[in-house]
C-alpha cells in the first residue's frame, strides 16, 4: 500500500479516534466441519513450496458476499491457522513463501501469525517472505517468521514506533457549532466525553493509554528484535522506532535482507528448497478458491449438512448491538444479539458438540445486548466448557462477553478491559436554530416543571437538565454495578476485586494476565488446544465454525436485518458511507456509539478507536 493510501494516518503507529454518537444451514445455524477448512491436501506430487498471500489481510469472519451466493472475498484468520497446520504435517512441503503485499493486520493477529510460522521456521523449514510495504505489526509478524525478508524496490518498511494521537473536538462542537454535548460516563478511566467536552486529556485518561502503550511497545520491540536476532541486533534495534526507511536504508539497518520482486524471490526460495515448483495453500488460487467454487455455490443456496465437530468456534467480531434493524443505522453488521444468541443456540442444543470456543474482536457497544448475550453464554457454560480467545480487543461490552469463559486467553498485544459505561447524546438544537430551525416541545404534563425537559431528553432538539443528568446518571450507574457483577460472577470472584480494575481502564493482554482478568497468554491455537483438554477430548479432535457468513436461505428470513445489511454493503450502500468514508479498522468502534443514535441511552463501549498497525 502506498503513503499516498495510508494517507494521514501513516505516522502514527496507534491511532485512537473518537466517533460522535448522539453459517448456517438453512435458518437454523447448523455448524459447518472445519478443523481444516481450506487446507485439503495439495494435488502437486512430490516436493513444492507452499505459498501463503496475505496481502488482503486475515480478517476474523468472512464477509457475506453477495446474497451469500458468491464465495467470500477473504479467507479467515482460522483459515490461515489451519493451511500452516496442514502445512507443518505435510511432508512434500520444503519451503514456505509468504506474500505480505501492503496488508494492515491487527496486532494480536500479527503476532500469532509470526509466531505458527515460526514454528515452521524453528523446525528447519525455511520461509522466506515478500512484501511492497511493511508496517509495525508486519515488520513484527515478518520478523518472527521469515528465515529472509525481501522488500520491493518502490516499497518502503514504516517501523515508526507507536504512538496514540486523540481528537479534541469541544471547540469546534460547543463554541463554533453550537452543538450541546450530554455525555456522562460511569468510571474515571473511561475518558468518553473527554473528546467533545475537553481541549485535552485528564490525568486519568493519559495514565490508562499511556500504560497499555507502554506494555505493548515493550512486547512489540521485543518480538521484532528477537525474530531479527544475529543481524547486527544494535543495528536492528535502534532502527524499530526509526523509519521510514526506503528499500535500501532497511537492509543497511538489518530491517530486510534483501530488495526485488516477489517472483525473483520465489525462484530463489525454489533452488533453497530444493524444489521446483510451488503451490499456492492460501490466497488467490490457493485451497478452495478456485478449485470448490461450484461447491460454495451450492452449500450458499442449501447449506452445508456436514456433521458437527465437538469443538466449536463461534467468532464474535465488530460492534455490538441488538440488531432490530429498526434504526436508522439498523442491520450494520457486527455482533448482534439476534444473530449470535442463535449461533450460541446452536452451541447449546448440540449434544455432539462438548466444547466452545468463543473468539472475540470487539470494542463493545449496546449494554443491553451485552447482558443478553451473557446469559446466553452462562448457560451454555453450565453444560460445556467456554475458552475464550482475545483478538486484537475484548474491551468494554467485548470484556462482558469474554468474562464468561472457564478460561480467558489473550495474546500480550490484545487489548483487554475498558469495564465502565458512557452514555449520552449530541444536540442539535442552538445549531440549527442559526439556520432558522426552531423545534418547540408541548408536555402533557404541563403543570409539572421539567417536564417537556424529561419526556423529551433523548431528542437530539434537547439539552439536559440538571435534574435529567441526575436520572441517566444514576441508570447509567446501576448498569455499571451489574457490569462489576455479571464480570465477577463470570471470573468466580466478586466485585470489589474487579473494581480496581475497573473504572473504564485498558490493559495489554500481558498486564490483563498479572491482574487476572486473562488467565493464560496465547491465541487461536492455544484456545483450541485448552478447549479439547477440557473437554477431554482428542488431541484431534475436529473443530467447527459456527455461524460464518449467511447463506441465500438466510437472507429470505423475515427480519434479516444482518443480511440485508450485507446486500447494502455489497451494493454500496451502508448507511456510513453517507458520512464519508470510515477507515476499515475504526469502523467497529464508529458502530460501537451508534447505538446512542437509536435512542439507546447506555452504551459499555470503547470511547476511542485503538489499533496499531
Amino acid at each position: 500500500m502506498s503513503r499516498a493510501r495510508r494517507g494521514l494516518a501513516a505516522p502514527l503507529g496507534v491511532a485512537v479516534m473518537f466517533a460522535l454518537g448522539g453459517g448456517s444451514a438453512g435458518c437454523e445455524g447448523r455448524p459447518r466441519s472445519v478443523t481444516e477448512p481450506s487446507a485439503a491436501p495439495a494435488k502437486t506430487s512430490g516436493p513444492y513450496v507452499a505459498t501463503l498471500d496475505v496481502s488482503a489481510g486475515l480478517p476474523e469472519a468472512e464477509d457475506a458476499g453477495y446474497l451469500g451466493l458468491t464465495p467470500p472475498k477473504h479467507r479467515t484468520f482460522w483459515d490461515f491457522l489451519s493451511v500452516v497446520d496442514a502445512i507443518r504435517k505435510d511432508k512434500r512441503v520444503k519451503g514456505v513463501f509468504v506474500r505480505f503485499g501492503s496488508a494492515n493486520l491487527g496486532a494480536a493477529r500479527a503476532e500469532e501469525m509470526g509466531d505458527a510460522l515460526f514454528e515452521l521456521r524453528r523446525g528447519g523449514t525455511p520461509i522466506h517472505c515478500h512484501a511492497e510495504a511493511l508496517s509495525n505489526t508486519t515488520m513484527m509478524a515478518a520478523a518472527q517468521a521469515c528465515t529472509k525478508i525481501t522488500i520491493s524496490p518502490a516499497g518502503d518498511v514504516d517501523t515508526i514506533g507507536l504512538a496514540a494521537q486523540v481528537i479534541y473536538l469541544r471547540r469546534l462542537l460547543v463554541d463554533e457549532l453550537r452543538l450541546s454535548v450530554d455525555i456522562l460516563q460511569v468510571g474515571k478511566f473511561k475518558g468518553a466525553e473527554e473528546p467533545l467536552t475537553r481541549d485535552g486529556p485528564s490525568d486519568e485518561a493519559r495514565a490508562s493509554l499511556e500504560g497499555v502503550l507502554t506494555d505493548l511497545r515493550a512486547t512489540w520491540r521485543d518480538t521484532t528484535r528477537a525474530g531479527r536476532a544475529g543481524r547486527e541486533g544494535a543495528k536492528v534495534e535502534d532502527a524499530i522506532e526509526d523509519g521510514p526507511f526506503s528499500p535500501k536504508a532497511a537492509v543497511a539497518r538489518g530491517l530486510v535482507d534483501a530488495v526485488g520482486y516477489d517472483d525473483d524471490a520465489l525462484k530463489d526460495l525454489e533452488k533453497v528448497a530444493g524444489a521446483g515448483r510451488h503451490k499456492a495453500r492460501f490466497g488467490p488460487g490457493g485451497g478452495s478458491e478456485e478449485d470448490e467454487t461450484l461447491g460454495e455455490l451450492v452449500r450458499a443456496l442449501a447449506g452445508d449438512g456436514a456433521a458437527s465437530g465437538p469443538v466449536a468456534l463461534v467468532r464474535a467480531v465488530g460492534s455490538i448491538s441488538m440488531g432490530g434493524g429498526g434504526g436508522p443505522f439498523g442491520g450494520r453488521g457486527g455482533i448482534t444479539e439476534r444473530e449470535l444468541s442463535k449461533q450460541l443456540a446452536t452451541v447449546e442444543k448440540d449434544d455432539d458438540i462438548k466444547a466452545l470456543v468463543l473468539r472475540i474482536d470487539s470494542p463493545g457497544g449496546s449494554a443491553l445486548a451485552s447482558d443478553m448475550l451473557w446469559h446466553d453464554l452462562m448457560r451454555i457454560r453450565a453444560k460445556k466448557p467456554i475458552v475464550v480467545s482475545v483478538g486484537d480487543m475484548a474491551a468494554s461490552g467485548g470484556y462482558y462477553l469474554a468474562s464468561t469463559g472457564n478460561v480467558i486467553l489473550g495474546d500480550p498485544m490484545s487489548i483487554v478491559g475498558s469495564i465502565g459505561v458512557v452514555g449520552g447524546k449530541v444536540g442539535v438544537g442552538a445549531a440549527v436554530e442559526r439556520f432558522g430551525v426552531r423545534a418547540v416541545t408541548f408536555p402533557a404534563a404541563k403543570e409539572k416543571p421539567g417536564a417537556g425537559a424529561r419526556a423529551a431528553y433523548l431528542s437530539f432538539f434537547s439539552t439536559w437538565d440538571d435534574a435529567t443528568k441526575v436520572r441517566v446518571l444514576e441508570s447509567m450507574t446501576a448498569v455499571y454495578d451489574l457490569f462489576l457483577a455479571r464480570v465477577a460472577e463470570g471470573r468466580g470472584t466478586t466485585p470489589d476485586k474487579i473494581a480496581p480494575h475497573a473504572e473504564g481502564r485498558i490493559f495489554s493482554g500481558r498486564e490483563g494476565k498479572r491482574l487476572g482478568l486473562v488467565d493464560e497468554l496465547g491465541g487461536l491455537r492455544a484456545a483450541v488446544v485448552k478447549a479439547r483438554q477440557l473437554a477431554k477430548l482428542p488431541d484431534d479432535a475436529r473443530v467447527s465454525v459456527v455461524g460464518g457468513r449467511p447463506t441465500f436461505l438466510d437472507s429470505l428470513e423475515p427480519g434479516g436485518a444482518e443480511e440485508s445489511a450485507a446486500v447494502r454493503r455489497a451494493a454500496g450502500l451502508d448507511p456510513l458511507t453517507l458520512f464519508g468514508r470510515v477507515a476499515p479498522e475504526a469502523t467497529p468502534f464508529v458502530t460501537s456509539l451508534l447505538p446512542l443514535a437509536e435512542r439507546e441511552r447506555v452504551l459499555v463501549a470503547t470511547p476511542f478507536a485503538l489499533w496499531i498497525r
